[in-house]
């Protein structure tokens, strides 16, 4: 499978198991991910900012990430049709706080397991990609660091 084109991006809903258990939880959830994303020693948990496509409001969305390299990659639990999916790939990037540090990223690319799977395997460790594939992630966001030059990642 080729890499996703941005501009045709088809569709990928959250498995079964997100739907039914996952989401229902990410209300109780979020106000604590809120508070620790992104900080020193919670290497896993990302605070993503990210801008309103319609609205050009900032808006701050936890989500798990971790770097391959200078390479972002975030696996997309909810799919790729979440808002702030939405607003990355119409802005064309966003920022991320990861462990203490704030990444400006650009050029988000949407890659399904079998494509991500060399970044996947430097990013995340075992017990991760096992929970991956637990809970059905068939979508992962790829993001280079702002001003870099394009290396094709695919």
């Amino acid at each position: 499978m080729e890499t996703t084109n941005l501009s045709v991006l088809a569709p990928v809903p959250p498995s079964w198991l997100v739907r039914t258990i996952m989401r229902p939880m990410t209300k109780a959830l979020n106000p604590v991910m809120v508070l620790i994303a992104g900080r020193r020693h919670f290497g896993g948990a990302a605070m993503l900012r990210h801008t309103g496509r319609r609205s050009g409001k900032t808006y701050t969305t936890p989500v798990g990430a971790h770097l391959a390299g200078d390479v972002m990659i975030i696996p997309l639990t909810f799919g790729n049709t979440s808002d702030w999916v939405r607003n990355v790939r119409a802005a064309g990037g966003c920022q991320v706080r990861l462990n203490g540090r704030d990444h400006q990223l650009t050029r988000p690319e949407f890659q399904d397991p079998a494509q991500a799977r060399p970044l996947v395997r430097t990013a995340f460790n075992p017990v991760f990609r096992g929970a991956f594939r637990m809970l059905g992630i068939r979508q992962f966001l790829v993001l280079s660091p702002a001003g870099e030059p394009d290396r094709g990642r695919s």
